[in-house]
């Protein structure tokens, strides 16, 4: 995992938005989410520029706070948290079937963690698709000094329209990136499109859960909690998932949501009774000394002006978070593995 310092937090907070325009950014960013009065429809038109700024503005506190891979997994007792993230990504390439020599695809593949350590597993060569250009920098720097430049590479574009010809990897994956997507259906159409025929698709969604009740004020605060503080448009179901797969032409092989009977909660790490000197960051404790930190380098003009608002925002998604598991009304972990027909309805 990634060992970012405290420089490499206040250095980073922004990405390539001028730290003179950190905190306009953050006003426009926070703007298009309902807590500040903001419409799904606008985050879903604008949602490029929506998820382009929050990836400027809190990538650093990502990589700070969690590594090289941005996402959550289920864990088993006894096991660390950098363990179960890779033991997460290994499960992925297993179900893909991965094998040495494959073109392999990651949609939405952040700074590139599971993409380096999915293809050093499977001895295969992975293409990370991303739009934000400072996620793309950090991760080619990262790739150099794994020493995986010869079989990872990035290519900067937006998944919804990716510049690959039709037919053209062995496997695609998603690790909760497509859950950004204003479009599920769209966005599956275009995964299928570059996908050979007779190969598969897997991945991590972000999804409400049949325990959501959309008339619950509660549900949805805690909902709108985590679009904000994630740099989502919306945040769909489970049921709409599995139906945009099919709608897209995959046959889903199977899908479950693996919260569901994890040993541990997959939002340990973010649960403020919960303390991990493995996971010091993530900690109330870590949190309480972050935000402080934040706050001295953003007046010291160490950390732009803005940087305390973004750990905020940060800290409020991980309330919500924290909130919706424990009411398993949301979960980040809805697993799917589907196939391309080999020819149409075969």
């Amino acid at each position: 995992m990634s060992k970012a310092g405290t420089l490499d937090l206040a250095s980073g907070v922004g990405g390539r938005i001028s730290k003179d325009d950190v905190l306009s950014a953050v006003d426009k960013y926070e703007k298009y989410h309902v807590c500040y009065g903001g419409e799904e429809e606008e985050r879903k038109a604008n949602y490029t520029d929506m998820v382009n700024k929050y990836y400027d503005l809190v990538t650093s506190f990502y990589e700070y706070g969690w590594g090289e891979s941005f996402h959550f997994a289920h864990r088993w007792s006894g096991e660390s948290l950098r363990e179960s993230i890779k033991r997460h990504e290994h499960f992925l390439a297993l179900q893909l079937g991965l094998k040495p020599g494959q073109k392999v695809l990651d949609v939405g593949c952040g700074i590139g963690g599971p993409l380096r350590e999915i293809a050093r597993f499977s001895s295969t060569s992975v293409t990370g698709i991303n739009n934000n250009e400072y996620q793309i920098s950090r991760g080619k720097i990262l790739n150099r000094v794994a020493g995986v430049e010869q079989t990872c590479d990035f290519v900067k574009a937006d998944f919804m329209k990716m510049p690959f010809p039709e037919n053209n990897f062995d496997a695609v994956y998603a690790i909760e990136a497509t859950c950004h997507a204003p479009d599920a259906v769209g966005c599956y159409k275009e995964i299928y499109r570059v996908l050979k025929p007779g190969q598969h698709f897997a991945a991590y969604e972000w999804c409400m859960t049949d325990s959501f009740d959309p008339n619950s004020e509660e549900h949805q605060r805690i909902k709108a909690e985590i679009e904000l503080g994630d740099g989502l448009p919306d945040i769909r179901s489970t049921r709409q998932c599995l139906e945009a797969l099919k709608q897209a032409g995959f046959e889903v092989i199977w899908e479950k949501d693996l919260a569901m009977g994890s040993p541990m909660p997959w939002y340990l790490p973010l649960d403020k009774s919960h303390f991990s000197l493995s996971s010091f960051r993530l900690t109330a404790v870590g949190r309480f000394f972050t935000k402080n930190l934040v706050r001295a380098l953003e007046k010291l003009s160490l950390a732009p002006k803005g940087s305390e608002r973004v750990q905020a925002f940060l800290e409020k998604a991980a309330e919500g978070l924290v909130a919706g598991g424990q009411k398993e009304i949301f979960t980040p972990m809805y697993f799917f593995l589907a196939r391309k027909p080999l020819q149409d309805g075969q």
